[in-house]
């Protein structure tokens, strides 16, 4: 799973978040700094109104918690969800002595990535090209 680091660069980068049933995130309360929530049509559902998104908590009763905007949430992709991003910029992920590398092109230039968790390497290439096209 990818570190909350990461996923705060990623949020803070401009990325924007539509959530679907199997995403995990984080709320951004002390209270619940450790928690990893999951969206599901059964107990999480994303609302959209006109004032933004709102991830409801159903059949919560033990919580004091009904409901959280998005933007008091934080978006901790999957690595399929971050190769998606990275679309057909992606060239290769392979195993290393000390995790995982990814490779992307960036300008047709070769540029890897290599962290001991992939979807840290992926979300590390998708910071690199945020960054490059926010740049151009």
């Amino acid at each position: 799973m990818i570190s909350s680091d990461l996923a705060f660069a990623l949020n803070a980068s401009g990325l924007a978040w539509r959530p679907t049933a199997g995403d995990r995130f984080l709320i951004h309360r002390n209270d619940f700094e450790s928690e990893v929530f999951t969206v599901s049509d059964m107990t999480i559902e994303a609302h959209e109104y006109s004032t933004g998104t709102v991830l409801g908590f159903n059949g919560t009763t033990e919580w004091a918690l009904d409901s959280v905007a998005l933007e008091d949430s934080l978006w901790l992709p999957r690595e399929d969800q971050l190769r998606e991003l990275i679309g057909d910029r992606f060239r290769s992920l392979r195993r290393t002595d000390d995790g995982f590398a990814v490779e992307i092109d960036q300008r047709g230039e070769t540029t890897v990535f290599a962290e001991a968790d992939p979807a840290d390497a992926y979300a590390r290439a998708l910071l690199a090209l945020i960054s490059a096209s926010a740049l151009a």
